[in-house]
């Protein structure tokens, strides 16, 4: 297996297990509040690890288009947190996990469109089911 796959995988599983916590985290408090707890911590930690394992001669590579990128990256992960919290504090968290799924489609179209990249039958098949599936899902009886 290649190692993107499992890497892939392995962000699978701990988003999963995240809508999950941050759910149990959310006792008691406002979805913001939460988020800004939980984004704090993500900091921390997501500074400790780089520290660990990004040599420091890469910092100097950062370029204007990395920043002003990876600022766009971070508005739009910040906006996506935020509806993503208010609605697992008013909603079903499992509900809301398969909801936010269909990102993938979003991302696959955005991929093709900005990126370039192919946009196979596969592709095309496997984000339509999505889009049936998130239907689905949407017009459940609670």
């Amino acid at each position: 297996m290649q190692r993107w796959i499992l890497y892939a995988f392995l962000s699978t599983l701990f988003a999963g297990a995240t809508a999950v916590v941050a759910r149990l985290g959310l006792t008691g408090i406002s979805a913001e509040l939460g988020l800004a707890v939980r984004t704090a911590f993500v900091f921390v930690f997501v500074s400790a690890f780089c520290a660990t394992v990004v040599p420091r001669a890469q910092f100097a590579t950062l370029t204007q288009a990395n920043f002003v990128g990876l600022a766009a990256s971070a508005l739009l992960t910040a906006l996506s947190w935020i509806f993503y919290y208010k609605a697992i504090k008013l909603g079903e968290v499992s509900t809301v996990a398969l909801i936010d799924k269909g990102s993938v489609v979003v991302a696959v179209l955005l991929a093709f469109i900005v990126l370039k990249e192919p946009l196979t039958l596969y592709k095309c098949a496997g984000a339509a089911l999505m889009v049936a599936g998130l239907a689905l899902i949407a017009r459940s009886p609670a």
